[in-house]
């Protein structure tokens, strides 16, 4: 019987190597534990691809309940556009032109889904820098902005002093 040592090797990938001497396994070393969980059977995989896309379908579909909505009213309008310039702008620009995130004008946005929009706003992009903004806005008002992003955002106001 052939004694097998659980080492890692240089790419830190565990590994039982049968050609290590008696004398080698021997020495006071403290003991590998493999710590490595195997990857999840690739049928869950597509289980889990499977179930996301259908949230996100179900997510998408329920913001077509928000069309019907007013708008928001003036004054929340205008802490909204704020909010786009300076919150939203900190990260896609101070004329929304790109920066860290992508551009958010018209141009840019000409081929997007206003539900895709609406819902990116409101629940941010998992795996990207694109927080959900859900915790200040309504999906009423994430709407209202993608539609406001839609046809061209307000130009900036220059402050009258």
């Amino acid at each position: 019987m052939k004694h097998l040592t659980h080492v890692k090797d240089m790419r830190n990938h565990c590994g039982e190597y049968p050609h290590m001497s008696v004398a080698h396994r021997a020495l006071p070393f403290p003991t590998m534990v493999n710590l490595h969980t195997p990857p999840p059977p690739h049928g869950l995989q597509r289980h889990a691809r499977r179930l996301w896309g259908t949230a996100l379908a179900l997510g998408l579909a329920s913001f077509g309940a928000f069309a019907q909505q007013g708008a928001p009213d003036v004054a929340r309008q205008k802490e909204l556009v704020r909010m786009v310039r300076q919150d939203c702008g900190s990260c896609h620009g101070l004329y929304l032109t790109g920066g860290l995130g992508p551009a958010l004008t018209r141009e840019a946005l000409a081929d997007k889904p206003l539900d895709s929009m609406a819902a990116t706003i409101y629940g941010g992009r998992p795996g990207t820098p694109m927080a959900p903004w859900k915790a200040m806005l309504t999906e009423a008002e994430a709407l209202w902005i993608a539609q406001q992003l839609m046809a061209g955002f307000p130009e900036p106001q220059k402050d009258p002093r």
